[in-house]
């Protein structure tokens, strides 16, 4: 088994969801990977999160152990011996530190960006008498994009077969890299519980940031919104597939 490059803690995992054209995404799709979709459908997903707790090669950096992360990502399956390896594939990826993303892109050739980044969660109690919210913020004003929701009651554990699993349980990582080949990474978590969305926004310069194929899927209504727990995870060394 390869070593675990990184362990984390992923909290407070405020996931968007949208359906997008599968052809938009199709020049993305690593060699030797194929879309996923759920009932048909393909999607996209914006993902706000607390990274906490953070060591590489199990050493702690200081000043790089905790911050957020924006990415948006949709989903690939592959087929190994029999085995469908379902995984997620990253368009951007912003973080606030440098040197995160320069070892990012440095390690995994990830499109890792530094901004400007700021949060606020706001857990409900469990008793519904104060309810959640959760918002993160990357950019500088006025160009400040942000993606919010609000939540209350109890996490659940997603049904079998619900979107939100689906979204939820991908445990493999795919990225292109330099000279044509494509990097294999498992990611390591247990399932996690959600709290449905009551209502989430989105203001984002799409365009600028992911290019003009995804403004019309993101400039339109959610398909879903949830708040994940999150979990320790493990992500581990890549090999080239």
């Amino acid at each position: 088994m390869k070593r675990r490059f990184l362990t984390a803690e992923w909290r407070n995992l405020l996931m968007i969801n949208f359906e997008i054209d599968p052809e938009v995404l199709r020049p993305l799709v690593p060699p030797g990977t194929e879309l996923d979709s759920w009932g048909g459908k393909t999607f996209v997903s914006l993902v706000g999160f607390h990274f906490l707790n953070t060591k590489v090669l199990g050493i702690a950096v200081p000043f790089h152990r905790d911050f957020d992360e924006l990415n948006l990502r949709f989903y690939v399956r592959r087929v190994v011996d029999g085995e469908v390896r379902r995984g997620v594939v990253f368009v951007k990826e912003v973080v606030p530190k440098w040197a995160i993303a320069a070892v990012a892109r440095w390690m995994y050739n990830e499109n890792y960006v530094c901004m400007p980044m700021d949060s606020k969660v706001q857990l409900p109690d469990a008793a519904g008498g104060l309810a959640g919210s959760a918002e993160y913020g990357w950019g500088r004003p006025p160009a400040r994009n942000v993606i919010r929701a609000e939540f209350d009651g109890v996490p659940v554990t997603p049904e079998v077969g619900s979107q939100e699993e689906f979204i939820t349980e991908h445990y493999w990582g795919y990225v292109k890299q330099r000279g044509g080949a494509v990097l294999e990474y498992r990611v390591e978590h247990p399932s996690w519980r959600v709290w449905q969305a009551k209502q989430a926004q989105v203001k984002c310069d799409v365009a600028s940031l992911y290019g003009p194929g995804f403004v019309s899927a993101l400039s339109g209504e959610p398909s879903s919104a949830f708040v994940a727990e999150g979990s320790a995870v493990a992500v581990y060394q890549g090999v080239r597939v």
